[in-house]
């Protein structure tokens, strides 16, 4: 049974504010709310990724750290779908941050979520590396100021994490999005373009195998972002036999991407992966995404269920290699199973105070800002007409 539809509008008007207490929203942020249901998602989707990090990763690749979960690694090794659902999530919800906005709205929506965490972030992974790193672990100044860019690859420097990639990945769709609102070609043509985005991901991943077109399409993870896209547009009002269609596609699709990803990291690894888990695994993730977006009221405070979703990108941000750092200051003189639960601790503690004091903080004010530059630009040219007027 489909779950009902529900316009867009109505979707924000009856949902929970952004927090109790807090200071009056500007007119960009009044406009976005919750959805609690995606919001405690997004802190299990984070959980995964830590313990695929500490529980897996950290003892089998690249020599990280001794400190490991050997019990909990035939479980843990799958925790990297977490990444997916992140994708799936951000499908949904920047499909509905995009409704009834400008290109340059929406874009400065994002960077006034993404940015300011992630440079905090960023700069207290490489001070953590700094001091306590070596051997395994080092960086540089310059290597701080390349990751400034986020993409620091890019410019010849190493991410100050490996989990940064996601955060790229994240981008790259953000602008697809943001110049398709531009052009004016989405939510109009979101169907057809999805359709083509699913039709040049199966040509790429099955037959060209172009880096190019993989990272600048995404096509190792578009069945994720796709489907999010399509599971909003069906509760926005926009189901039907052909939205449902694309769902399916889209689905198929991811189930299909993750083997292959999951090839090159068992290859790496040097563990088997199981394609039926990973196809289990991809269906249950978009699943999973498509019950919690019906959820509007999880029986929290409000403002639990906005510390719940704030504190997770920190986290994703926070928790691999200064755990990692944490994890080899630790060792031998706590119990691995300790050492883990008190890095968990720390970086969740870590995240929501980055979340408090500078990511909800720094949004505000960007919004702050950007509605004054807004006032102030109309009322130059409100005098200049009157000033064109007089002549």
């Amino acid at each position: 049974m489909n779950a009902p539809a529900f316009p867009a509008a109505r979707l924000r008007s009856t949902l929970p504010a952004i927090g109790a207490g807090a200071a009056p929203a500007t007119s960009l942020e009044r406009a976005r709310v919750r959805i609690e249901g995606l919001d405690v998602l997004r802190l299990f989707a984070a959980l995964c990724v830590v313990l695929f990090h500490y529980a897996f990763r950290g003892a089998v690749a690249d020599n990280l750290t001794r400190v490991s979960l050997p019990s909990l690694a035939p479980v843990a090794q799958y925790g990297f779908i977490g990444v997916d659902m992140f994708f799936a999530i951000s499908g949904f919800v920047i499909a509905w941050s995009a409704e009834g906005r400008t290109w340059r709205q929406f874009a400065l929506a994002r960077f006034a979520r993404i940015y300011p965490a992630f440079v905090v972030c960023m700069t207290a992974t490489f001070a953590v590396t700094w001091l306590w790193g070596r051997p395994r672990f080092e960086t540089s100044p310059a290597q701080w100021a390349a990751n400034l860019l986020v993409a620091a690859p890019a410019v010849g420097e190493a991410s100050m994490d490996g989990a940064y990639w996601s955060i790229v990945c994240e981008i790259v769709f953000y602008g697809w999005m943001a110049l398709l609102i531009g052009v004016g070609a989405f939510p109009r043509h979101a169907r057809l373009l999805l359709f083509a985005w699913m039709a040049l991901t199966v040509l790429n991943e099955f037959a060209l195998d172009s880096y190019p077109l993989r990272k600048l399409f995404l096509t190792n993870h578009s069945g994720f972002f796709a489907a999010g896209v399509l599971l909003y547009l069906r509760r926005a009002g926009g189901g039907g036999v052909l939205t449902s269609l694309l769902l399916g596609l889209s689905v198929l699709v991811a189930a299909c991407q993750l083997p292959i990803i999951a090839n090159g990291m068992q290859e790496y690894y040097r563990v088997p992966y199981s394609n039926l888990v990973l196809v289990l695994c991809a269906l249950g993730a978009i699943g999973i995404v498509a019950a919690a977006s019906a959820v509007r009221d999880v029986k929290l405070r409000p403002g639990a269920v906005a510390a719940i979703g704030g504190l997770t990108y920190p986290l994703y941000l926070l928790h691999q290699n200064a755990g990692y750092i944490i994890f080899n200051r630790l060792e031998g003189g706590l119990p691995a199973p300790a050492i883990v639960a008190l890095t968990t601790a720390i970086m969740l503690v870590a995240a929501w105070m980055v979340w408090r004091f500078v990511e909800t903080p720094s949004r505000r004010a960007i919004y702050r800002l950007a509605d004054r530059l807004s006032a102030l630009v109309a009322r130059l040219k409100k005098a200049r007409s009157l000033a064109t007027n007089a002549q």
